[in-house]
């Protein structure tokens, strides 16, 4: 099967060394970061017409995905986005500022600040994430379904062995 040279087939074309096997690993390490970087940066450019950054919209999606009212803990929150602490104050501050998210302190629980979309960022929340669907879509859909299923499968094993199963699923 003869196929088009990327840019990886031209950098393995100087790279003699390894074995076979090696040279799988050495290429799909090359590929995965560079589709990485490509989604990132072209992710990032269609963020910036919203004035946020990726990390701010994965805080937006962890409150848009805990449902009305749109509303955890700063605790919870640090828990499902997996960041410091600090991390979460930043972004959290960030999107205050644009008025996208409030602070509130828990009646229950005076210690624990409560993080919540306000209405305007629950209705930027949905532009974000219909203009990231969009443009995953874009990019993705070269493959066919098929295979990005099969890709899927793949690489959710290799997640499997390096992270283990997701803490929900238990």
């Amino acid at each position: 099967m003869h196929h088009r040279r990327d840019h990886i087939d031209e950098v393995m074309a100087q790279i003699t060394s390894p074995s076979e096997d090696e040279r799988a690993s050495k290429e799909l390490n090359m590929r995965l970061r560079r589709v990485a970087h490509h989604l990132e940066t072209e992710l990032r450019r269609e963020l910036a017409a919203f004035g946020i950054e990726l990390w701010e919209m994965e805080l937006l999606g962890a409150l848009k995905r805990a449902g009305e009212p749109y509303q955890l803990s700063a605790g919870e929150l640090l828990r499902r986005m997996r960041v410091t602490s600090g991390g979460v104050t930043k972004r959290v501050a960030g999107l205050e500022r644009k008025g996208w998210v409030r602070r509130d302190i828990d009646p229950d629980d005076r210690r624990q600040i409560l993080v919540s979309l306000t209405d305007e960022g629950v209705r930027r929340a949905y532009e974000v994430f219909d203009t990231k669907t969009e443009t995953e879509a874009r990019l993705l859909g070269t493959l066919s379904l098929s295979a990005r299923r099969r890709l899927n499968d793949d690489l959710r094993r290799l997640l499997l062995d390096w992270e283990g199963p997701s803490e929900e699923a238990s």
